[in-house]
Formats: structure tokens, C-alpha cells, sequence
């Protein structure tokens, strides 16, 4: 099953040396389900010619918001809409997540209390799921066709569920502790404060839940489709 990585958004490049890019991330945490994996540089203006072209897509996080003026956001969310009335299964990762939600009539805002970093604990669907997380945004309003499937105390939608369609998750289950480590002392300096990096930094060592969450996505992909148009 080929999958397309949509890449909006571009790891540090002091960063990348130890850990790789966003797609090396998702391969490696994806890796022995079967998957190849072709990337679009979405954020770059590089975007596949059709849904059809892979079995699945898959969108990545990214430092933009979702709700920026940025010129490859209106395709991306047009290619949103396509894959989904197209049943052409899809992936959303942080950025992902908020902009499936934007594209799908959802409303993603920078989030009043501030920053969520590092291993997040979460509700995952009756399951408890530690991930790390980055992020301030969050979709404060979801689509009226998605389903909550996860949620914190700081996080209602932490995961969205569109029918058998698309699959969305706050949480960056690709972010291993040392990148989140890396992301603290590269981006999060002067930005996240500093009792919120503290924090995070307390628990880089706590168990996280990555290939839990590797094998829900796996999952999800190999599903059967129902409905799918002739």
C-alpha cells in the first residue's frame, strides 16, 4: 500500500542530522506494516495531480497555522475535500489534524491557554494513550461529520474520527523524546514559557504510546472502504 506524505512543514535543520525530516519520522514509526511511502512537498508548492495518485494520504505538522495566508493552503484543503468524496483514506498529524478540521467546515484557533509539550496523557476512545505533543493551536469547533475519539482536560479534540474516511490526532506520535528534547532547545526558546518547557522537560523519560498509536493508523489505512463510488 503506497501511502503520500504530504509534508507542510519543515523539521530544524539542525535537527534533521540526528533525527530526519517529517516523512523520515513517519516512515520509521510506520515501519513493518507493509507501507512505501512517496512525499509531496506540499509547503513548497509540490502537490500530487490526483487522489488517485497513492492508496493513502497522510499530512504532516508543520510551524504555520492553519488559519495563515499561505498559498498552498487552499489547494491543500481542496485536495482534503476531494480525497475524502473520493473515499481515498487520510492521515492528520497536529497541522493535519487542524487543517482536515478547517477544510471540513471545522475552526482551528491559537488556543487561550497556551501550549501543550512533550508527553501528553490522553483518552483515547475509552483507552489511556501517552504521546508527545507540540502545539498551541487546536480545533476549537469540530466538523459536524467527525466524531471525537480522543481528549484532555486541555484538549477536547484531540482526535477526530470522519466515518471510515479520515483520521486526525493532536499528538505527534512520529516525535521520539529526543526531538521533542531538540524542539525545546531549537523553536521553543523565547517562544513556549518557561514553566510549561520545565515541565515538559520532567517528563521526556515517561513511556509514550507511539506504536500504539503507529499500529491505530496502520489499521485505519487497511480498513475495508464501504460506500466507495464506482
Amino acid at each position: 500500500m503506497r501511502i503520500g506524505i504530504l509534508q507542510t512543514g519543515l523539521a530544524p535543520d539542525v535537527l534533521v542530522e540526528t533525527s530526519g525530516d517529517y516523512p523520515d519520522m513517519f516512515a520509521r514509526l510506520l515501519a513493518g506494516h507493509g507501507f512505501t511511502f512517496q512525499t509531496f512537498r506540499v509547503v513548497e508548492g509540490e502537490f500530487p495531480a490526483s487522489v488517485a495518485d497513492c492508496d493513502g494520504w497522510l499530512i504532516t505538522g508543520s510551524r504555520h497555522g492553519a488559519y495563515e495566508d499561505h498559498a498552498w493552503i487552499p489547494p491543500l484543503e481542496n485536495f482534503i475535500r476531494d480525497a475524502y468524496a473520493a473515499h481515498v483514506p487520510m492521515v492528520g498529524i497536529c497541522f493535519g489534524h487542524q487543517i482536515i478540521a478547517q477544510a471540513m467546515g471545522g475552526r482551528v484557533e491559537r488556543f487561550a491557554k497556551g501550549w501543550a509539550i512533550g508527553a501528553t496523557d490522553y483518552d483515547f476512545d475509552g483507552q489511556h494513550i501517552t504521546l508527545n505533543a507540540w502545539h498551541r493551536d487546536q480545533v476549537t469547533e469540530k466538523p459536524a461529520n467527525a466524531k471525537v475519539l480522543a481528549s484532555n482536560d486541555f484538549c477536547t479534540n484531540a482526535a477526530l474520527i470522519y466515518d471510515d474516511r479520515m483520521l486526525t490526532v493532536q499528538a505527534h506520535p512520529e516525535f521520539r523524546p529526543e526531538f521533542i528534547d531538540g524542539l525545546m532547545h531549537t523553536r521553543g526558546k523565547g517562544l513556549v514559557p518557561d514553566e510549561v518547557m520545565a515541565a515538559a522537560a520532567d517528563r521526556l523519560s515517561d513511556p509514550i504510546q507511539d506504536q500504539t498509536m503507529a499500529d491505530k493508523i496502520a489499521a485505519f489505512f487497511k480498513a475495508k472502504r464501504h460506500n466507495v463510488p464506482a
